[in-house]
Order: C-alpha cells, then structure tokens, then sequence
C-alpha cells in the first residue's frame, strides 16, 4: 500500500468521526452559536470528504463540487449569523 492509500484509508474514518462529533454539537448545542459552528464544520468535514474522494479516484473534477459544498457553507453561515444579529436587536 503507498502513503498516498494509506492516508486516504486513515482519513475517512477520522472525518466520519469528526462529522458524528459534530452533529452532536448541532444537534444538542445550548446556542444558535454553537449550532452554527457545529454546521461550519460539518461543511468543511464535507469538502475534506468531497477531497479525499477526488484524490482516491483521480477524478479532479469532483475539487469542482468541494468548491460548491464550501461556498454553499460560507454563505449559509453567514446568512444565519445576520439572522441571529437581526433577530438579538
């Protein structure tokens, strides 16, 4: 097995894991805050899926898609703290 295998079976799991952690904190988290934190870093668990995927495969364009899943993650966070900024005046 090369290092380039090796490190693309290691990360799996370890963002798998990351994600169910995170969940967590979205699902049970005291705050909006800490929901919204909790999104932001399933979104980027998500791109780092989305790039282990392209570089087990060899399949570049799918850096196109974790590009996507990151703006679309950006502009949700920042859609919902002008929410929260609105809705605490």
């Amino acid at each position: 097995m090369t290092l380039a295998g090796f490190a693309v079976t290691a990360a799996v799991p370890l963002l798998a894991v990351g994600a169910a952690i995170a969940l967590v904190r979205v699902l049970r988290g005291p705050g909006p805050i800490d929901r919204l934190v909790g999104f932001d870093v399933i979104m980027s668990i998500g791109v780092g899926i989305v790039g282990t995927y392209a570089l087990a495969t060899g399949r570049w364009a799918y850096l196109d898609v974790a590009l996507f899943v990151a703006l679309v993650g950006f502009l949700g966070s920042v859609a919902f703290a002008r929410y929260i900024e609105r809705r605490s005046r």
